[in-house]
């Protein structure tokens, strides 16, 4: 039997109204295809530690903003791989995400050596890419697509030790000898390119200056070398697993300089600060957030609260310190851009990204014309006073004391460090 015209319309509308209701009984809804961000991750190697937590603190990104309806009222999907902590896995990943998943925007992994290998495919595609934690990576490329989201200011190889030789130069009397050590790769070998060129600014004379391979595992000859070089300074640049490989080498040969310390990455993380316990006292080394107080962002303590909570059920970094609230603030950019411009114009996202300030976790953020954060913020943080393995106590203030830059220093400098080893 025929349905009238009026019986149709009524049907038609009633349907309608049910959906809207569902609607609103759903929550904040996204409308279309996913909005799909690409990227790979260290959760395996040596760079996983931090690799997982950054991870973690980019999913929590996209649940919340997924939660006030998406961006664009699209829903984010996430699609990524572990890059194994391997710089040969990379090129394939994105490849695969761009040809295959088909994603909308990549973002990159955690580190210097896992950014640098994707460059080159990013730059023929002509594609915006958010680093995190890259020194100095747009020095080799030049890309003005590529943004970094590190507070390494615009001349990163240099301000990336200069806090730690500043630093150097307070104590009476003056330091005259430094050593310089790295792993042959290119994270460190950056670090140490800028570190020989702040000492020698200073007139440091450098007394030791070698690099020794990356999957090195016995470090006893490399502190005794140096103990042998007396120098009064030593700057380290170095990966998680030698990190932690220096510094009991240093504390096994009682190598004893006035400071030591400089690019040492691992530190950051609540593991091997639990696992280093005391031996981390006296070393004074880079980072980019602390619990003291004159690091209180607006929001960034309600995230780490929440971040901790969820790790310790996931299993990540306990602390979440070091790269979550810098891998929540590189997709807080990105969003900001994307409903700036209304668009995912590869070209307009760009010179968004580079005109505007950004309100992130991590305070603003302003990007200079290498793409680099327009002014630099990495800290040079001492530890003291740290009593057993308990890793609560990194959790308070006063045990990672920010000595450097000026504007965020929460405490004295002690020095010289053989006397804060006893």
């Amino acid at each position: 039997m025929r349905k009238s015209h009026g019986g149709i319309l009524r049907l038609q509308l009633g349907l309608a109204a049910a959906a809207a209701l569902l609607a609103a009984l759903a929550g904040p809804a996204c409308a279309g295809e996913p909005l799909k961000i690409g990227f790979g991750m260290a959760l395996t190697g040596g760079l996983a530690g931090t690799g997982k937590a950054a991870l973690l603190a980019t999913k929590m990104w996209a649940e919340d903003v997924n939660a006030r309806g998406g961006v664009l009222g699209r829903e984010v999907q996430l699609v990524y791989y572990d890059d194994q902590s391997n710089p040969s896995t990379v090129p394939g990943i994105y490849a695969k995400l761009l040809d295959v998943d088909k994603v909308d925007l990549v973002a990159s992994g955690y580190a210097t050596n896992m950014i640098a290998p994707a460059m080159p495919l990013v730059i023929e595609r002509g594609l915006v890419f958010i680093g995190l934690f890259g020194l100095a990576i747009n020095d080799q490329f030049r890309y003005e697509r590529y943004f970094a989201i590190v507070p390494g200011g615009d001349n990163p190889r240099l301000t990336y030790s200069e806090g730690f030789f500043d630093v150097a130069m307070t104590m009476e009397p003056k330091p005259k000898t430094a050593a310089i050590v790295g792993a042959d790769a290119e994270y460190a070998q950056i670090a140490t390119a800028g570190a020989r060129e702040n000492a020698q600014k200073r007139g440091l004379k450098i007394v030791y200056d070698r690099k020794y391979p990356p999957a090195s595992v016995d470090f006893a000859p490399i502190a005794r070398a140096i103990q042998a070089a007396d120098p009064d300074v030593v700057y380290i640049a170095s990966y998680p697993p030698d990190t932690v490989g220096m510094v009991r080498a240093a504390n096994e040969v009682a190598l004893r300089p006035k400071m030591l310390g400089g690019g040492m990455i691992g530190l950051q993380y609540a593991a091997i600060k639990q696992q280093l316990g005391p031996l981390l006292n006296g070393i004074t080394s880079f980072d980019v957030y602390v619990p003291e107080p004159t690091m209180r962002f607006a929001g960034i303590e309600a995230f780490l609260r929440k971040y901790q909570s969820r790790a310790r059920a996931e299993g990540t970094d306990q602390l979440g310190f070091y790269t979550p609230p810098y891998a929540y603030a590189r997709l807080q950019v990105l969003a900001q851009a994307i409903e700036a411009t209304q668009s995912l114009d590869q070209k307009r996202l760009a010179q968004h990204l580079h005109e505007a300030t950004f309100e992130t976790l991590v305070g603003a953020v302003k990007f200079g014309p290498s793409g680099e954060q327009a002014v630099p913020r990495i800290l040079f943080v001492q530890y003291q006073g740290i009593a057993g393995n308990d890793i609560e106590q990194f959790n308070q203030p006063g045990k990672q004391v920010i000595v450097s830059p000026p504007a965020f220093a929460s405490g004295k400098f002690l020095y010289p460090y053989a006397d804060l080893k006893r």
